[in-house]
């Protein structure tokens, strides 16, 4: 454990295994907190819930997620995941932005035993306004690799922290996993994540599984956390209830399912 840690992960338990237990995945830049909301609605709902804290954010280092690396983003979620099968019989996982990339990736793995998944804002490439696609693959090597000196945005992003989700994101390769039920939701007026990927990978992991790809767009910006009230919706969403609008599942694969 990190000893500057300020923002712990959360767990909200019913004092025992329950039927259905949830992994919930902050964003970038954020910590547990961010979650905190749909994960009281989960609970009430009768889930196990996990909140863990992702590597190198929380800290009372404003900084520390410049340091992250692919391999570590991943064991943090392996880890994450194997906690909550301990919690509840059914398992599913929920996402926002980078933790939607990372929770993409756990139900893309057959051996993971994901069942539901919600993804939010996933960051799996981003804006063309933001970063042309021509440019994203040489960005992430770049970045990622560190062979060029990091940058930060203006929205306080690393560079090459940002690279290491991006390289996660390059390494999904959708399959018939059991997945039961997904569902997207993207923001308005987000201007971070490609909305063309976010769907078609979204749509990738669905054809794979034989299920429908629930879209719901609410009014918000990348945060799709912070639209007022959405914490029941996303909580229907997530349990493969009414709330978002089927996606027709034919046509050309994602661009991010192709790996390095």
């Amino acid at each position: 454990m990190e000893l500057n840690e300020t923002q712990p992960s959360r767990l909200l338990s019913h004092g025992g295994q329950t039927e259905r237990a949830v992994l919930l995945l902050h964003g970038y830049t954020h910590d547990p907190s961010q979650m905190a909301g749909l994960g009281a609605e989960l609970f009430a709902r009768g889930h196990n819930v996990w909140i863990p804290r992702a590597p190198g954010h929380g800290l009372s280092d404003p900084q520390g997620h410049r340091s992250i690396t692919k391999g570590q983003l991943i064991a943090y979620a392996n880890k994450g995941l194997e906690f909550t099968k301990e919690l509840g019989v059914e398992v599913g996982v929920v996402g926002i932005s980078g933790g939607a990339v990372l929770a993409a990736r756990l139900a893309a793995d057959a051996g993971n035993d994901v069942r539901r998944m919600l993804l939010l804002a996933p960051f799996f490439r981003p804006d063309p306004a933001q970063a042309p696609s021509a440019l994203v693959a040489a960005m992430t090597l770049l970045y990622g690799r560190r062979l060029i000196p990091d940058r930060i945005t203006s929205r306080g992003y690393s560079l090459r922290a940002v690279a290491q989700y991006l390289a996660v994101a390059r390494t999904l390769r959708p399959a018939c996993t059991g997945l039961r039920s997904l569902a997207l939701v993207l923001g308005s007026d987000d201007t971070v994540v490609d909305a063309g990927a976010a769907i078609a990978v979204a749509g990738d992991l669905a054809r794979s599984n034989g299920i429908p790809l629930a879209l719901h767009t609410v009014t918000a910006g990348h945060d799709v956390l912070k639209a007022p009230g959405v914490e029941g919706l996303y909580a229907d969403l997530y349990e493969g209830g009414p709330g978002g609008s089927p996606v027709p599942l034919t046509g050309a694969t994602g661009p991010t399912t192709t790996g390095e």
